[in-house]
């Protein structure tokens, strides 16, 4: 390792039947991985944002961002306050921030977060950014639907889409 190389936490925990793996830099958490893929969903997704990274396994580094993420996925979280990391284009960055501005237990279309980002026509890329979205749950892509309200696409799958979108309505209550 030089000295200037970027260490990488990282850790698996489980809650739900789920096996999750999480990634921080010492800025922040920077990846959330979906429900039970293998490391190599992680692994890959580092060697591609942060090159040359070392890996380093530390449940200790993301000891807060494992409670939050059990929290809300048991329904006792709404909102997270761990520190970010987010790693994206300029372009990225603004779709996740529209998302992460989406009320708990609530939905916005694909066309309005394009509307919101002043992007009106950029509907499809708006899709992309999402589904590049690293941090599942704590930024909440989940929360973005078609436009007829169906659940288009998302990375962890639709079934963990509509659990996710399930939980927020019936705690919102």
């Amino acid at each position: 390792m030089t000295s200037n190389q970027t260490k990488v936490y990282w850790t698996v925990f489980t809650v739900s039947d789920w096996k999750i793996y999480v990634a921080a830099t010492k800025r922040g958490i920077c990846y959330v991985g979906s429900p039970n893929q293998p490391f190599d969903e992680l692994e890959k997704w580092v060697n591609k944002k942060i090159p040359l990274a070392l890996l380093v396994q530390s449940s200790v580094h993301l000891q807060s961002a494992t409670s939050e993420l059990t929290q809300y996925i048991l329904g006792e979280r709404r909102t997270f306050t761990v520190e970010k990391d987010l790693i994206g284009t300029d372009f990225q960055q603004a779709v996740w921030q529209a998302s992460a501005e989406i009320p708990y237990g609530e939905t916005r279309n694909y066309s309005e977060v394009a509307e919101q980002i002043g992007r009106p026509n950029a509907i499809r890329a708006v899709g992309t950014a999402i589904g590049a979205n690293p941090l599942l749950f704590i930024i909440p892509c989940h929360r973005i639907v078609a436009k007829n309200g169906g659940l288009a696409g998302f990375r962890a799958g639709i079934d963990v889409k509509k659990m996710l979108l399930q939980l927020e309505i019936k705690n919102n209550t």
